[in-house]
């Protein structure tokens, strides 16, 4: 049975465009789609499955969905993409990077240098940067192309990844009726995380820029 969401509240029109797709559909659906968008977050990291996730949150306080499935779904297929493709990157990766364009993009000694940074700050550096917009599905490719160890991966994704479907869940919950409040706090916290992620990005491209040619510092 589709969801029944009833008329008249000051819906938000980026949010509203979510809530009329959702509502449309029958639960098992929703879950699928809620699901296919965590996964496909890792592969292309302008859906957004964050406001999906936390609209999922918001209709199981008025429908027929279960929070607890809107959050196991999203959390389950966020992480096993994720794994995946740290497995992909793990097996194929290295060799991208050592011929064609990819020798281009990084050079060896960058690589040496990145899969050091990993063996160091890995775990936690995984868990805190998988929390930022854009940044989050970069964090498995290079853990895979510099050879990082399963568990050091892994772990660090699946709580972090919990973590963030979790909250995103209770925050919908949370504001129950209330969509113009949660599309205010969203467009907050992604424009906090964005700016760090922002941060991340610029730090990266100046060492990328100053390491192109110092293989031995």
């Amino acid at each position: 049975m589709a969801l029944q969401v009833g008329a008249g509240a000051p819906w938000p029109s980026d949010l509203d465009a979510v809530l009329s797709f959702l509502v449309g559909l029958p639960p098992f659906l929703i879950y699928l789609v809620l699901g296919t968008g965590s996964a496909l977050e890792n592969i292309v990291p302008a859906i957004p499955a964050d406001t999906f996730v936390a609209v999922g949150g918001l209709l199981s306080t008025r429908g027929d969905l279960v929070g607890l499935w809107v959050f196991g779904t999203s959390w389950s297929f966020n992480t096993l993409s994720a794994l995946i493709v740290y497995r992909l990157a793990y097996r194929h990766g290295r060799a991208f990077f050592e011929g064609g364009v990819g020798q281009y993009l990084l050079k060896s000694h960058q690589l040496e240098r990145m899969g050091h940074f990993y063996r160091r700050w890995g775990t936690p550096g995984i868990f805190f940067t998988r929390f930022l917009p854009g940044v989050r599905s970069a964090v498995p490719v290079f853990a895979g192309v510099t050879q990082q160890p399963w568990l050091p991966v892994a772990a660090p994704i699946i709580l972090s990844s919990g973590l963030w479907y979790g909250g995103l869940v209770g925050l919908g919950i949370w504001v129950g009726n209330n969509l113009t409040f949660l599309g205010a706090l969203l467009s907050r916290l992604n424009l906090v995380l964005g700016v760090i992620a922002a941060v991340i990005v610029v730090i990266a491209i100046r060492w990328w820029r100053r390491t192109r040619r110092q293989p031995h510092e």
